[in-house]
């Protein structure tokens, strides 16, 4: 099994553009209020899913590795 990564959206500051959703239909949904959230809360590791984190405008979704809890996105300063 490859690895898995736990994925969070902070809904107090997402603006719900979609990008998230767009990149990865198939790893985030809107709903209907046009907050992003994730369709499961751990997921296998894929760039799809980075790439949703990084094109977030406002770094809404925080990526974390699901067994060692380390910091995936956003990288840490």
């Amino acid at each position: 099994m490859g690895e898995r990564w736990r994925v969070a959206v902070d809904r107090g500051v997402c603006i719900g553009s979609g990008l998230c959703a767009g990149t990865a239909p198939e790893r985030f949904r809107l709903d209907a209020a046009r907050q992003s959230h994730p369709v499961e809360p751990e997921t296998e590791a894929a760039e799809s899913v980075l790439a949703a984190a990084e094109g977030c405008p406002v770094e809404a979704i925080a990526i974390t590795g699901a067994g060692s809890g380390e910091v995936v996105f956003p990288p840490e300063e």
